[in-house]
């Protein structure tokens, strides 16, 4: 029920914390795994460590902000691969500080990596998968998809779109067997959140007393979400937004 095998993955930002979790996940069950990102070496490291895992897997350079690039990415999956049964759009960044000091072109920088880029790659793999009869996409929100942050407002917004995006596409394509989800991560150890907790003093903190689970998230949590989400378990729930993160939500 939850084999990958023979199936094709995409995962942008695939080369690092919860992408390269997720990426792990779909290894382990049997997936070829496509990281898409920038840092070719991060990306070639990453590589490795699927291919440790049995997957046949692959980097490919794509700037998910460029409509091209994104379109590039699925016609190449599908004309290397010979199919595009799988797409994480985990691909993100932050910039933190008051909303009143913050940029417009920050503010498309955050909406463009984290909003604009999961439309774009759900729509260029889109006729790839109602051409095989099946496909699932899982869109990576956050815990501030649900909660306001004051030093985080354009993240929050673009995670926010992100649920609603997911809820759209499950609607729109699951007559075409595409089943479209979402992952709420709440506070996991990476590099976006070693350098929050640099910038918000006290952080740290906050998040062990709240969180039931009583430490931080790892990229390895998401490895069941992650195989679960893709395989044919999953096959009638589409729309759903499912919060990883300790129980950190439950609390009122």
């Amino acid at each position: 029920m939850f084999d990958l095998t023979g199936q094709v993955a995409i995962v942008t930002g695939g080369n690092g914390g919860i992408g390269l979790g997720m990426a792990c996940g779909l290894a382990k069950a049997g997936a070829r795994v496509i990281v898409a990102a920038r840092n070719a070496d991060k990306s070639n490291a990453a590589v490795a460590d699927l291919k440790a895992l049995g997957s046949d897997a692959l980097a490919f350079f794509t700037d998910v902000t460029d409509e091209r690039s994104v379109d590039d990415l699925a016609r190449r999956v599908q004309d290397e691969c010979g199919r595009l049964d799988i797409l994480v759009n985990n691909a993100g960044i932050n910039v933190r500080g008051p909303a009143q000091d913050l940029q417009v072109e920050q503010w498309h920088q955050v909406l463009d990596t984290n909003l604009t880029s999961a439309f774009l790659c759900a729509r260029a793999v889109y006729p790839h998968m109602k051409r095989a009869g099946a496909g699932k996409i899982i869109n990576i929100g956050s815990m501030l998809s649900i909660f306001g942050a004051g030093y985080a407002p354009a993240y929050g917004a673009s995670k926010g779109g992100i649920v609603q995006l997911t809820k759209s596409l499950a609607v729109a394509w699951a007559g075409d067997n595409i089943q479209v989800n979402a992952v709420l991560p709440g506070w996991v150890d990476t590099d976006l959140t070693r350098e929050a907790r640099g910038a918000v003093p006290g952080l740290h903190e906050r998040v062990l007393a709240r969180s039931p689970a009583g430490r931080w998230g790892v990229p390895a949590d998401f490895e069941g979400i992650a195989a679960f989400l893709a395989s044919r378990a999953s096959n009638f729930i589409t729309g759903a937004v499912i919060p990883v993160d300790g129980g950190y939500s439950s609390l009122a």
